[in-house]
């Protein structure tokens, strides 16, 4: 859906109606005025501002029009001060101000080209008012077709009803008879009817039009009165008396303001509506007739409510206007009958105006807070709102179906519809805005100048052309040629100095246009202006043709310098390497490998290459001309800025293009060596893969391009002060310390370094005499710079190692001499533990390294073999493993105070646990972190990182796991763990191992700082300057010391929560603590608490016992292997981690000792517990270790009579041989083994071998005088039997 606005008619003497309505004001003309006087020049400064910006320069020329709006002191829109109606024909068009009038009347004309036009011309103009003090308030125009005998269908004449602030209303005729005199204001204006009908001023005039089917649009009135009195008056009669008009008239009332209406019309109200006003009009007992009446409905606006709602009943009698003449003089007015009234109340609002639409079914209506609302009619509701429309007004568009799309429609005989829109116009922004109805979107939109003041003048038309040069710049299918004379016709045509340069930026700034275009067009303007008097010539216009001309003709220099092939350009730069072949091959294997690591493919974008060439409109968004008229390129996208330095560097960078005829072309240019520095090095830097695959030439052409740049005028300073460092260097260093691109900014550093000290050199030449001071200022801080950049290079070839293949992902850190020194004195170290975290390298491996880098007796050149010491190592390692080795000797080498071992071994147990506290799942990087704190040899810096650990990141989650086993008085489920703790079950049973082992490093390294002086931290001299936050062991070493009861407490509190966890046993673990123990819980280490003293309550001391031998039960349990068990006496090896781990015996016995449990009951229940899990040889180890031997072997004794009882008794495949033994042996023997029970054994099948080794030693531990040992020697006895009979 699409729509436009179409023009009809013009006006041409707007001046002509203006200065006639405002004749008081006007003086007397100093001058005559000249033909243009009569189109008149309209107040457009806030619609002007809106389009330059407030910048109205040029329109402060004086003429003659502008002065004379002056002196008429119209400031604002003359023609919203007056009243205007314009018929529905568009044949006629009122302008009227106070008393005055002005009727202007459509002509058809014939331009220049004979191209017709019509044009509303002044008709008629005097004086309307006859009552003194009365003014003109509303007028309406209605064309009239009496009795429909024109032949052409169109109205025979129009009737202009005026209304007055006295209360008349008064009809005129619009046709000029000079001849007649009937009541006439002015000698060319006929009076028809004049008539009072209220004495308050009438604030509208409406009429509702018939519209004739053959001739959409043209309205009618069926008035016979009015048009025999325009025929009598047409006839020169003044004696006919005309007749009353017959009218209504309501008095609205319970409305408090009434500033416009609309009549709707004859409606009849459905049975259920008429009875639901009934009822709420009559209430409970009001009657109901059985046919609706028929009503009319009039809609009113104005103040409360804002919106109302009246019906009429039709039937009641229509007095003529004569008989009730004394009753509106005295201001009564006869009652609305039988009207039933509602409305939309709102306090606040007051309505303005009321648009009835085509269809009578729905009215917009506007209002004081710049609202407009749309009406449904029929149901008195508001269905639509808008806002943003102050001043607004409305109107109504019916558009027919088109008769070609009902052709081939099924409904092509049915009536055709129409489609209803609402046109907005907005004065106050200038826009006129069509909706469709009634929830329908904005479909049109038109800028129509604020209060219409769209002035007809050579701006106006500036901005057509405006329109239609963008119009052809969009054209892609246009021949340049052709596109080149179009506009430049255009552009030629346009007066206004803003628009034209409009214009001009628009045309320069299009990609569809060719740059010989843009120069000839351009040109030609350029010309056109230097041709004009210069008084007449906008000097701004005439600044930006000389500038782009300018600018297009150094694009395209430079191009056609890229373009053409000069193989004589490089030539004299075969010696430019000399001083540097030995820097390049010194650096020569580690830029391999570096550039090896980077050539990794990647993604990226067509339009982002710095391939892509450079369009004009490009080069010239990207420069601008200073006052002093040199070149100055606007620094804005990082992307923007490379691809300029592509265009204008990299083809002499390739050797591609002449390297001094581009250097000249710039300097002539006036683009300032220090933005020309910039630019090189920023294109050098970017292409950085390219460079390093070339590296020679590159580097070549650089020290060419580099040494040209420097000898420009302004570049080195000629009263450079030799104490000082210049600018001009100091900017390429700058660059290349902030450079990530550290191979590139390396290379660079050897160039500017050598010619540095050439341009030094021949500087100190030139004053006849050596700056030594000067030139060991400047080339110290190269050497410096270059020492940095150099490590930089090694630290970035290690940080760009890719992980091994399951390794933690993530995007390889860029560092730069900037962002090392910035990170601090612990930034080198951070970077390489995040690398080792990447790589997922082991503790031991990372350890392994050090000292291989401390076992060094010499530097260790990067990509040389170590010696033949190494070979069957590195056999025995894969290729890239040992690679990446060596680049981290190289690194530790080249940083070995900011590297050294503990440093190192801090960072990385901070990163660790750092990525473990992201993911608390992950139990292996807080392990990982363990590890690595374990490694630190200085105990200060130890005990640091470990309180640091603790306090940050291990104690919240610790007493939240301790807090929920205290309350489920068990392990807790995996789905408590993940709502208590932040993880699942399996993470927190690591969880508590770790910090069992944090925990008792902390203790180890608080013992050990007493003996250990403090570590002196350094850092390397090159990187002395650094500024930033202090390295994690500067703040280890600025911890405060623990208190190592507290640690030992909590240590012990975890190694109970992490067996209980591990082997799943019921416990509460803080009720095996008095009131003082679970009070020192999770304290601050530093602090001094209370602590557990003296002897413990038995009843904790049971409960404690308990737990450990559940404990322990548990552990047997778990490393229960049944093939090493049936093997023989050989014990398999355990794992050093988790709950088979061969520590947990000794932990338990060591935790027996701090809770003051018997260590020797735990060791006699582990010796009966393994005995019982068929574990005999495990058993025997722990015996030795057993005291009271007798309580060992009263206990041992029933269990070996339980392997005895299973064996001849409760075997499944009980022999004749068995059952002959137990007959034989001693009464008393056989009922003690008839009364063990098998059943609590966990392993009954254990081979005769151990039970009768078991019973040996059974007999060597008790004592003879044992109650029990005769008992033993029976069992002896029947166990040596039973083997000898099996």
């Amino acid at each position: 859906m699409s729509c436009s606005l179409w023009e009809f008619c013009r006006l041409q003497e707007l001046r002509t109606v203006r200065d006639y309505l405002f004749q008081s004001q006007k003086p007397e003309p100093a001058e005559e005025n000249n033909e243009a006087d009569n189109q008149l020049s309209w107040d457009t400064s806030d619609w002007e501002s809106a389009w330059d910006g407030g910048d109205n320069k040029e329109e402060e020329t004086t003429s003659t029009t502008t002065v004379e709006e002056e002196t008429i002191g119209q400031t604002g829109p003359w023609l919203q001060d007056c009243v205007v109606a314009l018929s529905p024909c568009s044949d006629l068009l009122v302008v009227a101000r106070e008393q005055k009038a002005v009727f202007l009347s459509a002509k058809w004309h014939t331009d220049d080209s004979g191209r017709e036009e019509m044009t509303l011309d002044v008709a008629w103009t005097g004086i309307l008012c006859t009552e003194e003090g009365e003014c003109v308030s509303s007028c309406v125009c209605i064309p009239l077709a009496s009795q429909k005998r024109s032949s052409t269908g169109r109205p025979d004449w129009t009737c202009v009803v005026v209304g007055f602030t006295s209360g008349y209303v008064r009809f005129y005729t619009e046709k000029p008879f000079s001849a007649v005199k009937l009541n006439l204001s002015h000698q060319n204006g006929v009076l028809l009817l004049a008539q009072l009908l209220h004495e308050d001023p009438a604030l509208r005039l409406k009429c509702r039009t018939y519209e004739i089917p053959r001739h959409p649009g043209v309205s009618e009135q069926d008035s016979a009165t009015v048009s025999n009195e325009a025929k009598s008056a047409a006839a020169g009669s003044d004696v006919i008396q005309p007749p009353p008009l017959t009218y209504k008239k309501w008095g609205l009332q319970e409305m408090d303001t009434v500033v416009d209406h609309s009549s709707v019309g004859i409606m009849t109200l459905c049975v259920f509506d008429q009875m639901k006003n009934a009822s709420i009009l009559g209430g409970f007992n009001a009657s109901v007739k059985g046919n609706p009446p028929a009503m009319s409905q009039y809609v009113a606006v104005g103040g409360g409510p804002y919106t109302g709602f009246y019906y009429a009943v039709e039937g009641s009698s229509q007095p003529l206007l004569s008989h009730v003449a004394m009753a509106v003089a005295s201001k009564l007015t006869s009652a609305l009958f039988n009207a039933a009234r509602f409305g939309l109340p709102d306090s606040r609002r007051h309505g303005e105006s009321i648009c009835l639409s085509p269809c009578n079914t729905l009215a917009g209506v506007t209002d004081d807070f710049g609202r407009v609302t749309l009406l449904d009619l029929a149901r008195g509701i508001a269905i639509r709102m808008w806002k943003g429309y102050r001043d607004a007004q409305l109107g109504w568009l019916q558009v027919p179906e088109e008769r070609g799309d009902r052709e081939f429609s099924p409904s092509a005989s049915l009536p055709r519809r129409h489609a209803l829109f609402l046109v907005i116009y907005a004065p106050r922004r200038g826009i006129l805005e069509v909706w469709a109805m009634q929830q329908g979107p904005r479909v049109g939109a038109f800028t129509v100048g604020k209060h219409c003041s769209d002035k007809k003048s050579e701006r106006a038309k500036d901005m057509h052309l405006l329109k239609r040069l963008t119009t052809i710049l969009r054209s892609r299918e246009m021949e340049p040629d052709i596109l080149e004379n179009e506009a430049k016709i255009v552009l030629l045509d346009i007066k206004h100095p803003a628009i034209k340069k409009q214009a001009l930026e628009s045309l320069l700034s299009n990609k569809n246009v060719l740059v010989s275009c843009l120069t000839n067009i351009t040109s030609t303007l350029y010309d056109t202006l230097k041709q004009q008097d210069p008084e007449d010539v906008d000097a701004a216009l005439l600044q930006l043709c000389s500038l782009q001309l300018k600018l297009l003709q150094l694009y395209t220099d430079i191009q056609q310098l890229h373009s053409a092939a000069d193989a004589e350009a490089c030539s004299d730069n075969q010696d430019s390497l000399e001083g540097m072949i030995d820097e390049l091959s010194r650096v020569g294997p580690i830029l391999q490998r570096y550039a090896q690591l980077t050539s990794r493919p990647s993604v990226s974008f067509a339009q982002d290459s710095p391939d892509s060439p450079m369009t004009a409109q490009a080069f010239l968004s990207q420069m601008e001309c200073t006052e002093g008229g040199e070149l100055k390129v606007i620094r804005g996208a990082e992307t923007e800025w490379n691809h300029l330095g592509n265009f204008l560097f990299w083809g002499s960078l390739c050797g591609k293009s002449p390297l001094h005829k581009v250097c000249d072309t710039l300097q002539q240019a006036g683009v300032s060596p220090q933005q020309l520095l910039s630019l090189l090095l920023s294109v050098w830097l970017q292409r950085e893969k390219e460079v390093l695959q070339k590296s020679e030439e590159t580097v070549r052409n650089l020290h060419t391009l580099l040494s040209a740049l420097s000898n420009m005028k302004g570049a080195v300073e000629e009263s450079w002060d030799s104490q000082s460092v210049s600018p001009w260097w100091q900017q390429v260093r700058s660059t290349c310390i902030q450079s990530h691109n550290a191979a590139a900014a390396l290379l660079a550093a050897f160039v500017a370094h050598r010619a540095a000290k050439a341009s030094i050199t021949s500087h100190a030449d030139s004053k006849l005499h050596s700056e030594w001071e000067a030139v060991s200022l400047e080339l110290e801080q190269w050497v410096v710079c270059v020492r940095q950049l150099e490590d930089v290079l090694v630290l970035q070839t290690l940080l760009l190692v890719p992980p091994p293949q399951g390794a933690a992902a993530g995007t390889a850190a860029q560092c730069s001499i900037k962002t090392l020194l910035e990170g601090g004195t612990g930034g080198i170290a951070d970077n390489v533990a995040k690398w080792v975290f990447r790589q997922n390298l082991a503790p031991q491996r990372l350890k392994e390294i050090l000292q291989e880098t401390e076992d060094k007796d010499k530097d260790v050149e990067l990509g040389q073999t170590s010696g033949e010491e190494g070979n069957d190592e590195k056999e025995q390692r894969p290729e890239d493993t040992d690679r990446t080795a060596e680049l981290l000797l190289a690194v530790c080498q080249r940083f070995p105070h900011s590297l050294s071992p503990d440093l190192l071994f801090a960072h990385c147990c901070w990163e660790y646990v750092v990525q473990w506290n992201k993911d608390p799942e992950e139990s292996r990087c807080l392990c990982s972190a363990v590890e690595h704190l374990k490694f630190i040899s200085s105990p200060h810096i130890q005990l640091g990182i470990s309180a640091m650990m603790w306090s940050t990141f291990i104690v919240k989650r610790f007493s939240a796991a301790a807090f929920l086993m205290e309350k489920v008085g068990k392990a807790p489920k995996d789905r408590l763990c993940r709502r208590d703790v932040g993880m699942g079950d399996k993470a927190v049973t690591s969880f508590l191992g770790c910090c069992a082992q944090l925990l008792q490093i902390l203790m180890e390294a608080d013992s050990a700082v007493e003996e250990v002086s403090p570590p002196e931290l350094s850092i390397e001299e090159a990187w002395c300057g650094a500024e930033g936050p202090a390295s994690i062991a500067e703040l280890a070493l600025e911890q405060r010391g623990v208190h190592y009861p507290l640690v030992q407490h909590h240590c012990l509190l975890a190694s109970l929560l992490n067996a209980a966890m591990t082997f799943s046993v019921k416990v509460k673990p803080l009720s095996l603590f008095d009131s003082k123990g679970k009070n020192a819980f999770f304290r601050d280490l530093t602090t001094i608490q209370l602590m557990p003293s003296g002897d413990m309550d038995p009843g904790l001391v049971s409960l404690r016992q308990e737990f450990l031998l559940r404990v322990l039960t548990g552990w047997v349990q778990a490393i229960d292997d049944p093939s090493s068990s049936a093997s023989g006496t050989e014990c398999s090896p355990l794992p050093p981690v988790g709950p088979r781990a061969d520590w947990w015996p000794a932990l338990c016995l060591e935790l027996g000792s701090l809770l003051q449990v018997n260590p020797d009951i735990l060791r006699r229940h582990l010796v009966c517990e393994l005995y019982n899990q068929g574990l005999d040889p495990r058993a025997e180890e722990v015996m030795l270790e057993v005291e009271d031997k007798d309580v060992l072997g009263s206990q041992l004794l029933v269990l070996t009579g339980q392997r005895l009882s299973f064996s001849l008794l409760h075997s499944q495949s009980q022999t004749q041989a068995a059952m002959e033994l137990l007959a034989r042996l001693p009464p008393t023997l056989c009922t003690w083994l008839k009364a063990m029970d098998p059943s609590e054994l966990r392993c009954p099948l254990v081979p005769l071998s151990h039970s009768s080794r078991l019973v040996s030693r059974l007999i060597e531990i008790l004592p003879e005088n044992h109650a029990q040992y005769s008992l033993a020697l029976h069992l002896q006895e029947a166990v040596d039997a039973f083997t000898t009979e099996d």
